[in-house]
C-alpha cells in the first residue's frame, strides 16, 4: 500500500457507501439521537430549569444545550466509525479492502470522513432543534463550527481504533455507554464544575470531557469554566494521540484481520 499516488476514488467509495449505510439506517442514525437529545432537554430543561433559573449569567435551559450536543456528538461519532471498520472485520470484506489499491491514510480518511459528516450532521439538526425551545445566542460562531468539526473528527478516529479493538458487537458499545456519557454528565453538560466544592472542582480537571464542553460552551456564550485555548489544546492532543494508535494500528496489522 505505499508508494502510490493519491487514491480519491478509493476514499470517495468507502465515503460514499459509509453514507449510504447511515440513509439505510435513518431512523437510529439521526432521529432516534434528536429525541433522545430533546427529551434530556425536557427533563432537565424543565425539572431543573424551573429551579435554578441561570447559571454564570445564562438561562439554565440555554446553559446545557452546548453539553447536549457534545454528548449527542461524542457518542455517535464514536459508534459511526466503529460499526463502520468493524462490519467488514465481521463480514470478512476486511480482506478486499486491505489488498486494494487503497493506503491506510485513505482507508482512513473514507471511514472518518463518513462519521465526521453524519456527526456533524447530527450536531446541526439538535442546534435547530434546541432554538424551538430557548434563545440560543452564538457568540462565536466559527469558533462553534470549529469545535464541531474538531470534535467530530477527533472521536471518529477514536471510534475507528475500538472498532478495530473490537472483537464483538458488546465491546463497539462498552466504551461509548460506560465511558463516554458517565464522563460527560460528570463533566459539566449540564451544570458548570464552578459550582462544585472543593476537591470536585479539581477533580473534575482530570476529565478530558470537561475542555471539550467547555470550549463548545464558550463558543455560544463567551464563558467556559477553562479558557478557550486550553481547550482546544487538550483536543489537539487527543487527536494526535488517536492518530498515532491509527499509524502503529497500520503498521502492525493489530487486529485488523481477525
Amino acid at each position: 500500500m505505499n508508494g502510490h499516488s493519491f487514491n480519491a476514488h478509493g476514499v470517495w467509495a468507502i465515503y460514499r457507501f459509509e453514507m449510504a449505510r447511515a440513509l439505510r439506517t435513518l431512523w437510529q442514525s439521526l432521529v432516534t439521537p434528536v429525541i433522545t437529545t430533546s427529551l434530556y432537554f425536557v427533563v432537565f430543561g424543565g425539572a431543573i430549569g424551573s429551579r435554578m433559573q441561570t447559571v454564570d449569567g445564562v438561562g439554565y435551559g440555554s446553559f446545557i444545550v452546548p453539553g447536549l450536543i457534545m454528548m449527542s456528538l461524542l457518542t455517535q461519532s464514536i459508534s459511526n466509525a466503529s460499526i463502520g471498520i468493524y462490519f467488514p472485520k465481521f463480514t470478512g470484506t476486511i480482506y478486499e479492502l486491505l489488498s486494494a489499491p487503497v493506503s491506510a491514510m485513505e482507508m482512513v480518511l473514507g471511514y472518518v470522513g463518513a462519521a465526521t459528516t453524519k456527526s456533524v450532521i447530527l450536531g446541526l439538526i439538535i442546534l435547530i432543534t434546541a432554538m424551538l425551545f430557548v434563545p440560543l445566542p452564538i457568540a462565536h460562531p466559527f469558533a462553534m463550527l470549529a469545535f464541531l468539526v474538531l470534535t467530530s473528527v477527533t472521536f471518529s478516529l477514536f471510534g475507528f481504533i475500538i472498532g478495530v479493538w473490537a472483537k464483538g458487537f458488546e465491546q463497539l458499545n462498552f466504551v461509548p455507554a460506560l465511558l463516554i456519557t458517565p464522563l460527560t454528565f460528570l463533566g459539566g453538560a449540564f451544570y458548570s464544575i464552578s459550582m462544585l466544592p472543593q476537591p470536585w472542582q479539581t477533580v473534575s480537571l482530570f476529565n478530558p470531557v470537561v475542555y471539550l464542553v467547555s470550549g463548545f460552551r464558550w463558543s455560544f456564550f463567551d464563558k467556559g469554566d477553562v479558557s478557550v485555548g486550553i481547550s482546544l489544546g487538550v483536543t489537539a492532543l487527543f487527536m494526535v494521540l488517536c492518530l498515532s494508535v491509527i499509524g502503529w494500528i497500520f503498521k502492525t496489522g493489530y487486529r485488523l484481520k481477525s
